[in-house]
């Protein structure tokens, strides 16, 4: 058995396509690498982000040098009265009528409460009763005594019954005086059932309402004066040190920013409040416009004090090559530029700068530590 030759391969002659398609499949290959090879290069790009000068400005939270201390110059304040009394009934009660309300203008002995006055009155008219019987004794008693000194003079009767005559003649005089007095303390207690106001003023609190039986001292309501007013004002210590001085501080009503007064701190308050650690501080007022209405809502500014070194917020602080340094926007491109300090105190999160800065310029609080030296920066924002 003869063995069947394999028949060789095949190739393909220049007349088949085949022959051409070689080199177009190898050209297609190279060109998709190529796509491929850029794609890639694209994506790494667009994984590094943009360069720096293509970034879009970087918002900035920043503060103007100067302009922060300026702000805190004012404080806010209220109007009160300087002198507020509770009235009261001095002895016990029902409330039959209060005429008074909150916010009512009342002068000196204008009526402001009244209790009932049935009891009062009867105890008045049983000791007027007293003093007519009392008077009729003593009347009595002084006829005894004409009678016994008459027959004394006759000698028809002893000086022991002119005697006993005249002391009951002193025992009725002294008790006409003690009838006397039990009418004038009813008439006293029945006077005391109606509630005066004990000078010009505003009622500013009520406590108690008509039909309620109220105690001896029982608070009844409380009138503020308005012959003296002043302003009251919650500072820290730091805050205190500004009205140190001889200087007149002023204040404006914050309704109508044109009216002004001169103040004067009276006093502060010795005890701090323990929840905010401010101490009331109250100002005397000089020549109070009339608009200066108790509890109207005022702005304290203290006195003009010489410009000092000014401070920026502590968190704006970072380190620089040489110390402490801070960003500052530089203009026209606000662009920033790391620029050196030297500080000095630090007072409730603030820094005082000595040297470095001046005023008017703006200077990054936020994020220092990521910003680069001449990065371009966006709007300034609100801290």
């Amino acid at each position: 058995m003869t063995p069947r030759k394999a028949n060789p391969p095949k190739t393909p002659s220049s007349d088949s396509p085949f022959a051409t398609a070689g080199p177009r499949l190898r050209g297609a290959c190279a060109a998709a690498m190529l796509a491929l090879a850029l794609s890639g290069a694209g994506a790494r790009a667009m994984s590094q982000g943009p360069a720096p000068e293509q970034a879009p400005p970087r918002p900035v939270v920043s503060v103007i040098v100067g302009a922060e201390a300026a702000g805190r110059r004012d404080f806010v304040g209220a109007v009160v009265a300087r002198v507020e009394t509770d009235l009261a009934f001095p002895l016990s009660g029902v409330v039959a009528a209060r005429p008074a309300d909150v916010g009512d203008e009342v002068r000196t002995g204008q009526v402001l409460a009244r209790l009932d006055p049935e009891a009062l009155e009867a105890d008045v008219w049983a000791a007027r009763a007293g003093v007519i019987a009392a008077e009729q004794e003593l009347l009595s008693a002084q006829d005894a005594r004409d009678r016994e000194a008459e027959l004394v003079a006759r000698g028809v009767e002893s000086a022991a019954r002119l005697e006993d005559a005249e002391r009951q003649l002193a025992a009725a005089r002294a008790r006409l005086e003690q009838a006397r007095a039990a009418l004038a303390q009813a008439q006293d207690r029945l006077d005391k059932a109606t509630l005066r106001a004990p000078h010009d003023g505003v009622v500013t609190q009520v406590f108690v309402e008509p039909g309620a039986a109220v105690s001896a001292g029982a608070p009844l309501l409380r009138v503020a004066a308005v012959e003296e007013r002043e302003v009251v004002a919650d500072l820290t210590e730091a805050d205190l040190t500004l009205f140190a001085g001889d200087a007149p501080a002023s204040a404006r009503l914050a309704a109508l920013p044109e009216v002004r007064t001169d103040l004067r701190l009276r006093r502060v308050d010795p005890v701090a409040d323990p929840r905010t650690r401010t101490r009331r501080a109250r100002f005397a007022m000089t020549d109070a416009p009339p608009e200066f209405r108790i509890g109207a809502l005022a702005f304290v500014a203290p006195p003009p004090v010489k410009a000092g070194p000014p401070s920026i917020p502590a968190e704006a602080l970072t380190r620089g090559p040489e110390g402490p340094a801070v960003w500052v926007v530089a203009p026209p491109e606000r662009r920033a530029q790391l620029r050196p300090v030297r500080v000095g105190a630090r007072i409730d999160g603030r820094v005082v700068i000595l040297s470095g800065l001046s005023a008017g310029e703006e200077v990054v609080v936020k994020g220092v530590r990521s910003l680069t030296e001449g990065q371009r920066l966006g709007p300034r924002m609100p801290r």
